[in-house]
C-alpha cells in the first residue's frame, strides 16, 4: 500500500514536470521552424496547464 503511494508520488514529482518541459520544448522548436501554428499553441497551453511558468502571487489585502 505504501509502495503504491510512493510510486504515484514519484510519477507525479518526476514524470509530469518532464512531460511539461518536453511539450514546451517541442512547441518552441515547432514555432521556430514553421511559425505559430495550432499544434504549437496547443502544446504550449498543455505545458502551461501541467506546469505554469510563473507562480501566481497571493494577495493578502
Amino acid at each position: 500500500m505504501i509502495q503504491k503511494r510512493i510510486a504515484q508520488w514519484a510519477l507525479m514529482a518526476v514524470a509530469v514536470p518532464l512531460a511539461a518541459a518536453g511539450a514546451r520544448r517541442l512547441s518552441h522548436s515547432l514555432e521556430s521552424r514553421r511559425g505559430p501554428t495550432g499544434v504549437s499553441r496547443l502544446l504550449a497551453k498543455g505545458a502551461d496547464l501541467l506546469r505554469p511558468q510563473k507562480a501566481k502571487r497571493r494577495r493578502f489585502w
